[in-house]
């Protein structure tokens, strides 16, 4: 008889694989893309 048994623990259980959020990650590209475009025209404005 072993002292230690693991026969009665419960078996591990892998990680949840966790959802990419990729709604916050669109959201922050767009905002990345809008503020390109706004710095783009805000110099264009300001050179000519």
């Amino acid at each position: 008889m072993r002292e230690f048994s693991d026969d009665r623990e419960p078996p591990i259980e892998p990680e949840p694989v966790t959802q990419p959020r990729f709604g916050r990650l669109l959201a922050v590209l767009v905002l990345a893309i809008l503020l390109i475009v706004g710095i783009t025209f805000a110099s264009e404005a300001y050179f000519s």
